[in-house]
Order: structure tokens, then C-alpha cells, then sequence
């Protein structure tokens, strides 16, 4: 069979099922935007309803792989190198993204009220705001937070094609960590501000210092999530058959673990510090979150956000066990999109639960655009890091346990 270079992993290995994702992604994107602009002229607002909220979904997985391949480019620990070229892959969609921002320029007014004359014309509170809530300092931001993830993003790809030629590999490795360090405080300081502004100024009079850690938290979850799912997709195949063992199942498992704890821990931090103080500016956003039919979406995100995964990653044989695994990662894809809308939907809808057909259609068409780029990213380099000391190190030592 032959295969062109592009879709050739470390060991001349074909993947010609990349190259189909690639095509139906742009198929399905294609379609499901068309028939979503179509939508859009019927209800203007209900669109930009529904692409914020898919606009945030894909976008928390490429932020959220750019900070997991910090973090694995700063520890080297055995988890991370069997995922490092998907993680790579998802950080090549953020200039995408940062493309998919402007349409939210057309819809500013539709979705935040500091963005309506009228409003900030008779609200004093949000006048004292208008230095930065404003739509020049908006996206002006909103440049400089892709600036940096797309920054960021360039300089760890281009250290690890280097790195790939075997050309001073301990120096790259050395280099790869120093710029992880502070990176990771960058992007941790521009998804914080992201947060703030794509999504508490929903609601502007409401605020919370804990909101932009549990976006972070939850974008980490996202992308582990996704990662995870395509590893175990294509594990049964060289040259991942002989590195995802049950050894990092393992860990990419005791990872999510963690993250989901780590979510639940945020999440329920800011409810018990807004609950306890009892402050009607603050009490607000969770009481029109739990009445009208939102109620039901919160139950949800605790029984399956936290209590499901928790009691099924505690197992070892769920977290050895790829197909099991893969099952529980799904799952967290499917419940961080829920968690999403229950964030973002009640903002627009406080009068009680909506669901419009296009909030199912537009995630889809920008998912479609999405994966259509993430498996391009994917195919250009191969699936396993070639010349990285310490990864080299750790297959060493598997190979001799092993034998």
C-alpha cells in the first residue's frame, strides 16, 4: 500500500484514516455552518448564542494542550510522550481559532450587555467598567491572549523539530524546559483574563476571583480528555502499539483523576465562599443557575462531572484497560460541553431553560473545522518524539523490564 510522507509516522507506519478525518471534517464544518448561517438570519441572536458557546468548547482544547505540553515538557514524566505530537496537533489550531474570533465582533451587542449604548447608559455600575469592558480594550486583549498561546505554541513546535534532527538534543531539552516555566505562568494569567472576558462579562455586574482557575482547570480536563480518547484510538498500531502499554494508560488515567478532583474542588470552593457570604450581587448567579429548569444541569455536572469519573478512575482496571478508559474520556468530552452551556446559556436565558437546535449545530460545524486542522497538524510530523534523551531513557528501561 502506499502512502504519501505526510501520512507517515516515526517508523514509516501508514495512517491514511487521518487524511479521512481531515476531508469528512471539512465536509461536516462545511455543512453544518452553512446550515447554521441559514439559522442565524432567522435568529440573529440565538447564532452567537450557540458559536459562543462552541467557540469555547474547541478553544479550551487547543489552550488546554498547549498548557498539558508545558507541563509535560517541564516534569518529562513517561505520560507525556506518547500524547506530545497530539498535544502538538491541538496547539496548531489556535491561529484557526484565533480566525474564529472576529465573527463574535458582529455579535458583541447580542451577547454582552456592556456592549449596548442603551444599557451602559443607564447602568452606573458598568460605567465605572467602561475603561475596560469596552469593545476596542475587548479585542484588543483577545489579541494579545492569542499572541501569546500562539507564541508560545510556535517556539515549543519549533525546539522539537529540532530536537527530531538529533542535533545538541540535551541543549533542546534543556531549552524546552526553561521557556515551559514561564510560559506556564503566561498562559495561565491570559486564560484567567480569557475567562473573564468571553464569559463572566456574560453577566458584568456578577464577579468572582476563583471563575478564571476553574476555566483553566476545566480547559486542562477538556483537552486530557480529548488526547486521551485519540491515543487509545490509534494505540492498537505502530509505532503507539509498542509505547501506550498499560503502564501510561495508567497515568494518562491517575491524570484525569486528578483533574477531575481538581475541578471539583474549584467548582465547589467558589459556590461555598459565594453561598456562605449570602451577598445578593454575588448569590444571584448561582440562584438563576439552580431555578427554572437549570436546576436539572447542575445535578448532572455533579453526579457525572465529578461522581461517575471519580468512582470509575479510582479502579485500576478501568485506567489499564484502554477501551474502558477511552469510555470514561468520552464521557468527560460529552459532560465539559454541559458544563459549558450551563456557564454560558443562563446569562442569556434567565428566564428559564432554552435549548435552541443551533447550539447543537454550530459546535458541530466549528468541531468540524477544528479536527479538520487538528488532523492536518498531525499528520505533518511523526506520532512519537524521535530524539528526546529522556524519552529514550524511559523506553530503555521499559524495554528491559519488559524483557
Amino acid at each position: 500500500m502506499t502512502t504519501t510522507g505526510a501520512d507517515r509516522t516515526t517508523n514509516g507506519f501508514p495512517i491514511p484514516e487521518l487524511a479521512t478525518v481531515q476531508r469528512r471534517g471539512l465536509i461536516v464544518g462545511a455543512c453544518a455552518l452553512a446550515l447554521a448561517l441559514l439559522g442565524g438570519a432567522l435568529n440573529r441572536s440565538a447564532f452567537f448564542q450557540a458559536y459562543l458557546l462552541g467557540y469555547l468548547f474547541w478553544t479550551g482544547i487547543g489552550v488546554g494542550c498547549l498548557g498539558l505540553l508545558m507541563l509535560h515538557h517541564l516534569v518529562g514524566g513517561r505520560w507525556g510522550f506518547a500524547i506530545q505530537r497530539l498535544l502538538e496537533a491541538g496547539v496548531r489550531t489556535l491561529p484557526l481559532m484565533a480566525l474564529l474570533f472576529l465573527p463574535v465582533l458582529f455579535g458583541l451587542q447580542d451577547l454582552y450587555p456592556w456592549a449596548r449604548p442603551e444599557v451602559m447608559a443607564t447602568d452606573a455600575l458598568l460605567q465605572l467598567k467602561q475603561r475596560y469592558l469596552n469593545g476596542p480594550a475587548f479585542f484588543g486583549r483577545a489579541a494579545f491572549y492569542f499572541l501569546i498561546w500562539i507564541g508560545a505554541g510556535a517556539i515549543l513546535r519549533m525546539l522539537s523539530a529540532r530536537q527530531d534532527q538529533g542535533t545538541e538534543t540535551d541543549r533542546i531539552t534543556r531549552r524546552l524546559q526553561v521557556w515551559s516555566g514561564p510560559g506556564l505562568v503566561l498562559y495561565g494569567f491570559a486564560v484567567t483574563f480569557a475567562a473573564v472576558d468571553w464569559a463572566m462579562s456574560l453577566e458584568p455586574h456578577w464577579y468572582s476571583t476563583i471563575y478564571g482557575v476553574v476555566f483553566l482547570v476545566g480547559q486542562a480536563l477538556l483537552a486530557l480528555a480529548f488526547v486521551t480518547r485519540v491515543a487509545i484510538c490509534l494505540a492498537d498500531r505502530p509505532p503507539l502499539q509498542n509505547v501506550l502499554g498499560a503502564g501510561q494508560l495508567h497515568d494518562l488515567g491517575n491524570l484525569l483523576l486528578a483533574f477531575v478532583m481538581l475541578w471539583a474542588y474549584i467548582a465547589f470552593s467558589q459556590y461555598l465562599i459565594i453561598w456562605s457570604g449570602n451577598l445578593p450581587e454575588e448569590n444571584h448567579w448561582y440562584l438563576h443557575r439552580m431555578d427554572h429548569g437549570w436546576g436539572v444541569l447542575a445535578v448532572i455536572l455533579i453526579v457525572f462531572h465529578f461522581v461517575v469519573p471519580f468512582l470509575l478512575l479510582l479502579s485500576r482496571i478501568t485506567k489499564r484497560r484502554a477501551r474502558l478508559l477511552g469510555a470514561v474520556a468520552t464521557g468527560i468530552l460529552v459532560v465539559r460541553f454541559v458544563d459549558l452551556f450551563w456557564l454560558i446559556v443562563p446569562a442569556l436565558h434567565s428566564e428559564g431553560f432554552h435549548v435552541h437546535w443551533l447550539d447543537l449545530v454550530l459546535p458541530v460545524g466549528l468541531g468540524g473545522l477544528w479536527l479538520a486542522t487538528f488532523a492536518a497538524g498531525l499528520r505533518r510530523r511523526p506520532l512519537l518524539v524521535q530524539r528526546d534523551p529522556r524519552f529514550a531513557v524511559l523506553a530503555d528501561a521499559a524495554h528491559g523490564a519488559h524483557e
